[in-house]
């Protein structure tokens, strides 16, 4: 069991002290992020008392401590995974070969741009969620946004230790404009659009952590195999905490689609306008939502045939996520068959990685919609919520910028913008939905819009104040 020192400045696991001028360089860091913390993170909650967990050992048995804690005093800190002794590099050019503890000179400057990049998408969901809180639906709900948000926190403290510790001053100069950034701002954004989207309900906070987080996982499990032995376990480490993020999303769309099927019950009708009338949020809503975020996180996988996917494989960069579970693990002879507008393309299966991870994570996505349509079925309802076509709405690759339906068939410009509205949440659905939230803050109260959750946190019951509020 690796624990953590708490006594540090910086808790950590990677013997920080020993290194004089990283632990300098890092000490400077800290109070920028904690300024950056001050003004981007969670809006006028500094004060209250919010029980979350801490982690306090790399070790899955027993990793975490449960407890109430001002977020500004939360202990973010750098926890790497243990080690893997004599660890091998497990695929592309290189397999076989120990796994690097320092940086090969020829990879790093790609090395450095994929850290930034995930870094980037830690701090840019604190940003995009940070007003969130003034209108949750209850304090359970917001005690899970909270942990959400210092967890992505210490994402980025991950992602900064590897960019001091291993890129010199090129590092330094990165993690400083990973706080200079901003989600939605217009002269310096996030990096990847999906995280300059707005998340200003909770609708969209639990689509954003079912489809956009689950993205996250998937680029952790491609890190945990780098051959870049720190990043690998960092990110390792890093999987424990997104998967609470991902359930917040699955069970969050869940309750909403309880809740929904209880006032359906009640009316003895799926007509949207009575459902709407009733204070729930209709199916047909339900899925303009899922159609948005599905499509709008499809497109952080990059395009369908990529090169610098096939190089980062080669070179060990970056692996599939479970990589051990393909018997080829070198892919030099493999072939794809892709569905491009021109038609089928045979494509090395080096370049279509990106496509083979794409279609790894909509099957995961689909788990979740059984589930709720599981419900609906029980429900005595005959609606089903669907995934959108992987070729909808996409800005990147083979199928960017063409009039695709969410079924995935090619259409007219006109008809494609004539039926938009009618597929992704309108101005006047989000009007809708922005008129639900409104705060619910007694302990064990739940908004009208969403049914209680089954459990409470950590063996307490849901009426439990998770949140005190000042």
């Amino acid at each position: 069991m690796s624990s953590i020192d708490y006594a540090e400045k910086i808790p950590n696991n990677v013997n920080i002290g020993g290194d004089r001028t990283l632990q300098r360089a890092l000490e400077h860091w800290q109070p920028h992020f904690l300024q950056w913390w001050h003004e981007m993170g969670p809006s006028d909650f500094e004060s209250a008392d919010v029980y979350l967990r801490t982690a306090i050992s790399v070790d899955a048995q027993g990793w975490a401590h449960y407890g109430a804690v001002h977020m500004p005093d939360y202990r973010w800190g750098i926890f790497l995974a243990d080690a893997v002794a004599d660890r091998k590099i497990g695929f592309g050019d290189r397999m076989g070969e120990p796994a690097w503890q320092q940086v090969p000179g020829e990879y790093r400057s790609t090395l450095r741009r994929l850290i930034v990049t995930q870094g980037d998408t830690e701090p840019a969901s604190v940003e995009q969620q940070r007003l969130l809180g003034h209108s949750c639906p209850s304090l359970y709900d917001l005690r899970n946004l909270f942990q959400i948000n210092v967890e992505e926190g210490r994402h980025l403290w991950a992602m900064v230790y590897l960019l001091h510790a291993y890129f010199g001053r090129d590092g330094r100069e990165e993690a400083e404009e990973l706080l200079a950034r901003h989600s939605g701002d217009r002269d310096k954004p996030r990096i990847l659009t999906t995280f300059n989207e707005p998340i200003s309900d909770w609708l969209s906070l639990y689509c954003f952590t079912y489809f956009t987080d689950r993205d996250g996982k998937y680029q952790l499990k491609s890190f945990a195999e780098s051959a870049f032995d720190p990043l690998s376990r960092t990110c390792r480490f890093m999987l424990t905490e997104e998967a609470h993020h991902m359930f917040v999303g699955e069970t969050g769309i869940g309750r909403v689609v309880k809740r929904t099927l209880e006032v359906m019950k009640e009316l003895g009708s799926d007509d949207p306008a009575r459902v709407r009338a009733q204070g729930a949020v209709d199916l047909p809503t339900l899925q303009k939502y899922l159609n948005f975020w599905c499509s709008s996180s499809l497109d952080l996988f990059g395009s369908e045939i990529s090169s610098n996917s096939a190089a980062n494989f080669a070179s060990g960069l970056k692996g599939r996520p479970d990589e051990t579970q393909y018997e080829d693990h070198n892919l030099r002879n493999a072939s794809l068959k892709l569905l491009t507008p021109e038609g089928e393309l045979d494509v090395p299966m080096l370049n279509a990685l990106n496509e083979v991870m794409r279609e790894s994570y909509l099957r995961d996505c689909e788990i979740g919609l059984k589930r709720w349509n599981r419900q609906i079925e029980r429900a005595g309802f005959n609606l089903r919520l669907t995934l959108p076509s992987s070729r909808f709405r996409r800005s990147i690759g083979a199928w960017a910028g063409l009039p695709v339906d969410p079924q995935g068939r090619l259409i007219s410009k006109e008809l494609f913008e004539k039926s938009l509205e009618g597929w992704i949440p309108s101005e006047a659905d989000r009007a809708f939905v922005h008129s639900l939230m409104n705060k619910v803050a007694e302990p064990g109260r739940m908004a009208g819009w969403i049914a209680p959750p089954e459990r409470g946190i950590n063996n307490l019951p849901v009426e439990y104040e998770y949140v005190k509020l000042h």
